[in-house]
């Protein structure tokens, strides 16, 4: 709030104020969001699964039905490599646009 109020007083528009200050002041917040909505998402894959929604969920569903483990296992991983890697890109992008502010 001490920034809008910083831009205002230097004269700052109403667009500049949500392009320079409020939009990147919020960018940490929306990737912790964006974060967040990827890990629910790789959650759901094996619920999505059960439905038979296909993807990686599928193989892993039919891989423990089928008593192949492998399958299963491999699918699994899979997914969890996928969401550590999604999530430690975008912990870093909010970091990155976190130390810009400062």
């Amino acid at each position: 709030k001490e920034m809008v109020e910083v831009g205002k007083a230097f004269g700052a528009t109403s667009r500049q104020l949500l392009l320079k200050i409020e939009i990147p002041l919020a960018i940490p917040s929306i990737m912790m969001g964006v974060n967040q909505t990827i890990m629910l998402a790789f959650s759901m894959v094996v619920i999505a699964g059960f439905i038979g929604a296909g993807g990686l969920g599928e193989v892993i569903i039919s891989g423990l039905q089928r008593y192949s483990l492998v399958d299963a296992i491999e699918a699994g991983l899979s997914i969890v490599f996928l969401a550590i890697i999604l999530d430690r890109v975008t912990r870093q992008l909010g970091k990155i646009y976190d130390t810009k502010k400062n």
